[in-house]
């Protein structure tokens, strides 16, 4: 073995050593990794990518930091080929490798593996000048490539110009399994789910209309807008889907639920799906459930102040119920997961009831609900007492026979989590009403409850401030939120490290109402929901609204964004 090829074999680990120590690749991925190159001519970066052992980033983070050379954005590359000539696309394409720039010193290219001498010498061989390099990402690179040959179509678009769709009739089941398996259709559900996973969304929504299957993105709570398929492609990408979910794709007039289990661009993921028929064909959702990125930390999810302290004092207490309530995707299941981590001691046995489990938390027995086997809420509960657990947490009251057993449980020593859907803290006691339950069990049970809603967090790399107006500055004074005359706020721009966005992430704003003896009182008199939401509000309650602007003059999200979830101006 030549000087040449040990220091590469050096970069090699240095650059695998990396994604181990990150925690990026593990030692049973790396020994697949070797095994599979040995049988084939693909270096190790496109390799890991090609896999979906890493991403794309953690690939060129762990690059840079053993070449020390620089990482491109994916607005950093030029629309022109600065030597057109000189160096063929299919060579580009097959090592990922871009021209940026010509100059008197050398050509700038950008690559997604510096470390392979052989393919560099050859450019450097073709060009007759030095190279400069600089790392980036494999899709920007060839991205960049298309562009600069003049190909403007997207790759999703070239997929869609392979796709052979012949008019045939689509109920044929064999053949639409043919077709769902087709690399065309296979290859463009992939790049939807990965741009889902590159934009951070939380749900794929697939919608088949008269004319075109849209694709809308959730990011950070708010719908986007990010392919339309032709109207032809609808059966063969819906019922790829629904192979991957294991789904009857026979069955398009009922709705049905199943889960994908995948690793894709690093990240272990999954994924439930719900379908539904509507009038143009069947409606598709995926939930993306990343586990890596759930965040169980209060402090992170914008928890703090006075009405924080009081939730988790509620939550310290050894028996009685907590509610959160909250619409469906205002954070109630990651923070009763966060509250059930702080929980979660060699002391105490927890058991959940869930439909479905979305996040798998080590020492917790977790348990799903399956209807079709009578296996209810109601049902576990009643078995679940046996078991002797200190908290029981319930993933939602749905009806009365639920409430009555989370009620016994907790006159029974047990502390009790569940969640419910209203607006306010306050409804939280009208709905238990509402289902039946007797007020004088709600008040002698009920800890608190905590409502609580998703804001989108500003990017900090971009959001603009700006003088807060007088009227905004008198509210802030009135409601005792502010002291000062002046107060800055900010406004979103958007920038490349947000897409463009202005926003990045969310944080949760909260209220919490402990119960009181003047509420219980009130709740025995079966008071309307404003006035017991009123004398939280007089006893020392900050509102969902009143945190908001807490969290506005902070500058961690704007005005907008607390009106947009909240109904109080």
């Amino acid at each position: 073995m030549n000087a040449v090829i040990q220091a590469q074999a050096r970069c090699y680990d240095d650059f695998l050593n990396y994604l181990i120590s990150h925690e990026k690749l593990s030692p049973h991925e790396l020994k697949r990794l070797e095994h599979l190159q040995q049988s084939t001519d693909e270096a190790i970066p496109q390799l890991i990518v090609k896999l979906g052992l890493c991403s794309e980033g953690d690939v060129a983070d762990a690059l840079c930091s053993v070449t020390g050379l620089e990482k491109l954005t994916s607005a950093q590359y030029p629309l022109d080929n600065p030597l057109p000539d000189c160096i063929p696309k299919r060579f580009l394409l097959q090592y990922h490798v871009v021209l940026l720039s010509d100059d008197a010193q050398g050509v700038t290219i950008a690559t997604m593996n510096p470390l392979d001498d052989f393919v560099l010498d050859a450019i450097a061989l073709a060009l007759g000048k030095p190279l400069f390099l600089k790392i980036g990402l494999q899709s920007d690179i060839d991205k960049a490539i298309a562009l600069q040959f003049g190909e403007q179509r997207s790759e999703m678009d070239q997929l869609l110009a392979e796709e052979e769709n012949d008019d045939v009739d689509s109920e044929d089941l064999e053949h639409l399994k043919d077709l769902a398996s087709e690399a065309p259709v296979v290859r463009m559900v992939n790049l939807v789910l990965q741009k889902a996973i590159e934009l951070r969304a939380s749900d794929i929504h697939i919608e088949p209309f008269e004319q075109s299957l849209k694709v809308r993105l959730r990011i950070d709570g708010v719908l986007q807008n990010i392919e339309e398929f032709p109207v032809s492609s609808a059966a063969a990408v819906l019922s790829r889907i629904k192979i991957m979910a294991k789904l009857d794709i026979a069955e398009r007039r009922l709705p049905q639920d199943g889960r994908i289990k995948l690793k894709m661009l690093g990240k272990e993921l999954d994924l439930r799906v719900s379908t539904i028929p509507t009038l143009y064909g069947e409606s598709v959702v995926l939930r993306l459930l990343d586990k890596e990125n759930i965040v169980l930390d209060f402090s992170a999810l914008g928890f703090s102040g006075q009405h924080s302290a009081q939730f988790f004092s509620a939550l310290a207490q050894p028996h009685g119920i907590i509610l959160i309530t909250g619409p469906t995707g205002s954070g109630k299941s990651t923070t009763l997961y966060t509250a059930l981590k702080q929980l979660n001691t060699a002391e105490r046995k927890i058991i959940t009831v869930e439909d479905p489990i979305e996040y798998q938390l080590e020492g917790v027995n977790q348990i799903q609900v399956k209807p079709q086997i009578g296996l209810s809420f109601a049902s576990a509960l009643r078995s679940i007492v046996r078991q002797d657990p200190d908290v029981i947490m319930i993933g939602e009251m749905r009806d009365l026979e639920t409430a009555r057993i989370a009620v016994q449980s907790a006159l029974t020593g047990h502390l009790v989590l569940s969640t419910l859907h209203t607006n306010d803290a306050a409804g939280g006691v009208t709905r238990l009403l509402d289902m039946g339950l007797e007020e004088y069990l709600i008040s002698s049970t009920v800890n608190g409850i905590l409502a609580q809603r998703l804001v989108r967090v500003l990017c900090e790399h971009c959001k603009q401030p700006y003088p807060a107006p007088g009227k905004l500055i008198e509210e802030l004074q009135r409601k005792g939120l502010i002291e000062q005359q002046e107060a800055m706020l900010y406004k979103a721009t958007g920038c490349q490290h947000c897409g463009n966005i202005g926003y990045r992430g969310r944080q949760a704003i909260i209220e919490f109402l402990p119960m009181s003896v003047t509420i219980k009182q009130q709740v025995m008199q079966h008071e309307q929901a404003r006035i017991i939401q009123q004398q939280a509000i007089n006893e020392g309650m900050r509102t969902l609204y009143e945190d908001g602007l807490m969290k506005v003059v902070q500058g961690v999200t704007t005005l907008e964004e607390v009106l947009r979830v909240t109904s109080e101006k």
